[in-house]
């Protein structure tokens, strides 16, 4: 069967006031992908962070929303500790949890610790849900690759690019607006309100490095290594495994 869904590892958003979660995130987009391959077209979803992606593709369990009252504590907690101290709260009381979060990602150690208080952060079973092949439709995951030296030096191009056509005035804006907090956060948005470019510029070659991480461990995903090869050529070969491509 050709794949009916083509997705690359690579981002999506919603208003800038909105709280916004995974779970209402898959809602979304199944309902999305669904409709166009009920039009007789061909989804393509391109993908930013790795959780965000599976749970395009996939039917995951996810965790019940917190307690009340519970993110707030915990979001006043990591306010007053950091993310770091936070996160040897967690490490204390989930090792297992805690060593697939970024002692900096303040999102996912505030949730842990929400689940944690609600009986709901248990060790993972033999096989996530995140690793396994099962995808809602048939897929074509295609994963592309970078020699590191060259990724580094485009994800610092870019957020130049991105200062020079106003990224820190839009962020600016957004602030004095009410950006939600999970607008606030987006990969740059604390750093550019800061004002810490340098700060934006190590963030963004952290998680491009956390989703080759993720992409190693995605299963029957197609890696494509585009180093020195122009878009064109690129797509191209993709358009090729969609047309080729037999899945058992």
């Amino acid at each position: 069967m050709r794949p009916a869904v083509i997705a690359i590892f690579g981002p999506t958003g919603v208003g800038i006031d909105a709280r916004f979660s995974v779970g209402e995130y898959a809602e979304l987009v199944h309902a999305e992908i669904d409709g166009l391959l009920d039009a007789g077209r061909r989804p393509i979803v391109v993908g930013g962070t790795g959780l965000y992606l599976r749970a395009a593709l996939a039917d995951l369990d996810l965790r019940p929303p917190p307690p009340p009252g519970a993110r707030e504590r915990w979001e006043a907690e990591v306010a007053a500790r950091g993310a770091p101290g936070l996160h040897a709260v967690l490490v204390e009381r989930a090792p297992w949890a805690a060593e697939a979060i970024d002692p900096h990602d303040r999102q996912r150690i505030v949730r842990a610790l929400e689940l944690a208080d609600a009986g709901e952060l248990e060790p993972p079973e033999a096989e996530s849900q995140l690793w396994t092949a099962h995808t809602r439709h048939p897929t074509l995951l295609v994963g592309l690759t970078l020699d590191r030296v060259e990724l580094y030096a485009r994800v610092d191009a870019r957020v130049d690019a991105m200062l020079a056509a106003g990224a820190r005035e839009e962020v600016l804006r957004a602030h004095a607006a009410g950006a939600s907090e999970t607008a606030r956060k987006a990969l740059g948005f604390q750093e550019l309100l800061a004002g810490d470019v340098d700060a934006m510029k190590r963030r963004t070659r952290n998680f491009a490095k956390r989703q080759h991480t993720w992409m190693r461990k995605l299963a029957d995903v197609w890696v494509l290594d585009v180093t020195g090869r122009g878009d064109e050529d690129v797509a191209a070969e993709i358009e090729e495994l969609a047309n080729t491509l037999r899945r058992p």
